[in-house]
């Protein structure tokens, strides 16, 4: 196979995926998040997920899961409230930015 298409489509399969969000406006949206997933996207605390490394897609699907109400149990009516105000690029900034992290 031709090592070039490869990594053509490797790249092309993960461009929307990283252009998704705006990591800095991302950062700044992140200040409410801290508390209980920490400073770096690392939780602060074992019942709270660690955010940072995770990949962007899943982030903003959790998210929006939680602001739909598709997500529930255990710290799911805490985020629902949390995220209820964020906007569809809300979502992907914060996405970005902790996806951006190192785990």
């Amino acid at each position: 196979m031709n090592v070039r298409l490869v990594a053509a489509l490797l790249l092309s399969c993960s461009l929307p995926a990283l252009a998704a969000g705006n990591i800095s406006a991302g950062q700044e949206k992140s200040a409410r998040c801290m508390a209980c997933h920490g400073a770096e996207g690392k939780a602060a605390a074992p019942i709270y997920p660690n955010l940072a490394g995770q990949p962007a897609p899943y982030l903003a699907q959790a998210l929006q899961a939680y602001k739909s109400g598709a997500r529930s149990g255990g710290q799911a009516e805490v985020m629902k409230a949390f995220v209820a105000g964020l906007s569809d690029d809300d979502i992907d900034d914060l996405a970005a930015y902790y996806a951006g992290l190192k785990p």
